[in-house]
């Protein structure tokens, strides 16, 4: 376990208080386990909607849901272009608890798993666990801070400013409001809430980072205060409950201060930060996604509510791995030979390195060439062996860059490759386009 300083009220506590923690532990209202709550999350979850999918209007019409069931909400402000910006209101506790989603308009995760998470809370008002958080917690959370930016899925508000960055020239409406929301009400924790690359790895593996977490300092020194080290628990107990679903895909976000960023001013102005960063997992879709969002922070608010938290070890924070990136890509085709149509007769075998970019699910899938040549140190989510088979660029020669879109030829084929109407006049084998196969799917030999 880490050494924490011993004058301090929350570790004395931490050190002296055992039978305290084992008495609250029987008192209390016991909190539901992790597979419990998946469980309420699959039969009770309110969005039907894909995250990505997620527009204002959307967003609206489930508030609206939510309100009809009895959750307190109330708009508190607007959008550089007027869209309305709403705050979502529970419990009648005397600790604090913020939280906002989307202030980068395309990480919307976390929105659809706050309207779940609220849903969740209210249609079990009744239960013993939900209950004790109730009276113990008073929750407010902003989903999507930034509805300009969601409407047309980009990072930035609609006056070209990343809103993260914004919080001391508070130059947007969005900034400023909530940093007003903070101000006025004074939280004692925080929990900011984002997306990050789907190609995030934790520490040095090959795996995926479906979720990162960061307790967020509020210096360069990174000094720990009482806040803090309280979060630290908090995260090891969400990282607890989420080590069933995805066990050695979550990491431990970059630490680096960011003077001009909210999550940092939050915890220096004294509401001490947790940060989420939903990456992606192979082979499971962005609900999954919001289920571990629900997940982590239902155990949050039960941790803080009967105070289980200090019972912890935050040694399961502190030795994540970090964050790291450049070891996958989505696609990668190995030992492509490579027509040039501009040098004919000139063939080169290289691995191409495919890329698939942020889109919402009911949009066709961008794809881009991120890397071509030797590509033994990357690894591909998805692998091919292209031996047996010659690639040409669909639209344009294959280079860095260049959309990821290919025809595909058996090499013992007679193909003119002067033709000025290639795919019409030689149908190729296989096509490979907008991120899947639209022909010849299991004609080249997948790898993994």
């Amino acid at each position: 376990m880490a050494n924490y300083p011993t004058n301090s009220l929350l570790g004395f506590r931490f050190l002296s208080c055992s039978f305290l923690g084992i008495l609250l532990l029987t008192t209390m209202a016991q909190s539901q386990s992790a597979e419990n709550i998946a469980e309420i999350w699959e039969r009770k979850r309110l969005v039907n909607t894909m995250p990505s999918n997620l527009r204002h209007s959307i967003l609206l019409k489930y508030l609206e849901e939510l309100k009809a069931k009895g959750v307190r909400m109330q708009k508190v402000g607007e959008s550089a272009f007027g869209r309305s910006i709403n705050q979502i209101e529970w419990g009648k506790g005397p600790i604090k608890v913020f939280l906002w989603s989307q202030m980068h308009g395309d990480e919307p995760t976390a929105t659809a798993a706050l309207l779940d998470l609220f849903n969740i809370l209210q249609l079990n008002a009744q239960e013993a666990w939900v209950k004790q958080i109730s009276e113990r917690l008073t929750i407010r959370a902003v989903p999507m801070l930034n509805p300009d930016g969601a409407e047309l899925f980009v990072r930035r508000s609609s006056q070209g400013i990343d809103i993260n960055r914004d919080a001391l020239n508070l130059a947007t409406p969005e900034a400023r409001l909530l940093k007003s929301l903070r101000d006025e009400w004074q939280p004692e924790i925080g929990f900011n809430l984002h997306n990050q690359h789907h190609l995030t790895t934790v520490g040095n593996t090959i795996r995926q980072a479906a979720i990162s977490f960061l307790v967020v300092f509020g210096d360069e020194k990174k000094t720990l205060n009482d806040g803090l080290l309280r979060n630290k628990y908090l995260a090891a107990g969400m990282i607890e409950s989420l080590e069933p679903f995805i066990r050695g895909h979550i990491a431990k976000y970059d630490d680096e201060f960011t003077a001009t960023a909210f999550g940092d001013n939050f915890s220096k102005w004294g509401t001490p930060v947790i940060l989420i960063e939903t990456g992606a997992l192979a082979g499971k879709d962005e609900s999954f996604l919001v289920k571990m969002n629900v997940i982590a922070i239902v155990r949050a608010f039960s941790l803080l509510a009967n105070e289980e938290w200090k019972s912890l070890n935050p040694a399961k924070y502190d030795e994540l791995p970090e964050n790291s990136s450049g070891k996958l890509l989505d696609v990668v085709f190995r030992n492509v030979s490579v027509i040039d149509p501009f040098r004919i007769g000139e063939t080169k075998t290289v691995d191409i390195g495919i890329i698939r970019e942020r889109r919402r699910a009911e949009l066709t899938q961008l794809t881009s060439i991120r890397r071509i040549g030797d590509l033994r140190q990357i690894t591909g989510l998805e692998e091919y062996n292209a031996a047996e088979f010659y690639f040409v660029g669909r639209f344009q020669p294959p280079a860095v860059g260049a959309v990821g879109e290919f025809l595909i030829y058996k090499k013992n084929r007679e193909v003119n490759w002067t033709s000025q109407n290639l795919e019409d006049e030689f149908p190729p084998d296989a096509i490979y386009s907008t991120g899947k196969w639209v022909k010849g799917e299991n004609l080249v030999p997948r790898l993994k």
